[in-house]
């Protein structure tokens, strides 16, 4: 077999990567000099650390510490977050974050964010911070809908909206 590192060996596929609206411009790390299947690879890697570190957090919460879950949770967050940087550059992923189709998703997003720490620190209460986690991913869902064609007027459908 000619491919022995697995399905997902970009290098197999002559290390191009197809143009998409992900690879135009500039990347935030353009300076560094990587490849679009580093950056891939990067962005991957972020999403997969972040994933981790808010799933720690959220096993921090069922047992008790809503310090290290606030901590946790939005550093996890945030570093998926910055991931995009790798794929568009950061410039670009806040512009697309607050054109009008997506602001109010972006504001409950980020703000929800805020309210975690809210909920952890200041009210100490684990319920308010699983409300806002919910609340959270919804407007997560919402906005990452807003890049699909007619995703939001399908989910609306789907719930008799």
């Amino acid at each position: 077999m000619a491919n022995s590192k697995g399905w997902f060996n970009l290098e197999a596929a002559g290390g191009v990567i197809p143009d998409t609206q992900f690879f135009e411009g500039d990347s935030a790390f353009s300076f560094l000099g990587l490849t679009r299947t580093q950056r891939l690879y990067g962005f991957i890697g972020c999403l997969a650390a972040g994933f981790v570190l808010s799933l720690l957090g959220s096993i921090f919460l069922f047992l008790g510490s809503l310090a290290s879950f606030a901590i946790l949770y939005a550093i996890g967050t945030i570093i998926s977050l910055i991931g995009t940087g790798f794929l568009i550059g950061f410039t670009k992923q806040l512009k697309m974050m607050f054109k009008p189709v997506r602001v109010v998703a972006t504001i409950v997003f980020l703000g929800s964010i805020g309210l975690i720490f809210v909920g952890a620190f200041v009210i100490r209460s684990d319920i308010l911070c699983i409300i806002f986690v919910i609340i959270e991913y919804l407007a997560y869902t919402w906005y990452t809908l807003s890049y699909i064609p007619y995703a939001r007027t399908a989910v609306l459908k789907v719930f008799g909206m």
